[in-house]
């Protein structure tokens, strides 16, 4: 592991600390955990971006969800 250093503001600060208190870990750890989880979701929006801008580019055309129509449907009693 690297040792960085990270500047917070004092209010930030101390919410971090309150958090990791309450977490019961220690501030590094709790800004790892917090780290990871965000690059996450930036991942996770880049990966829905790129399938919006599919989509946009070849849009799906209605004969193609008809093979789902009767699977979808309530079966009838």
């Amino acid at each position: 592991m690297e040792t960085i250093q990270v500047v917070l503001d004092a209010k930030l600060l101390k919410a971090a600390d309150s958090a990791a208190r309450r977490r019961k870990v220690n501030r590094s750890a709790l800004i790892r955990e917090a780290l990871q989880e965000h690059l996450k979701r930036l991942q996770t929006r880049e990966l829905e971006e790129q399938d919006r801008r599919g989509y946009l580019a070849r849009p799906q055309r209605a004969e193609e969800f008809r093979v789902w129509e009767d699977a979808a449907a309530w079966p009838i009693d």
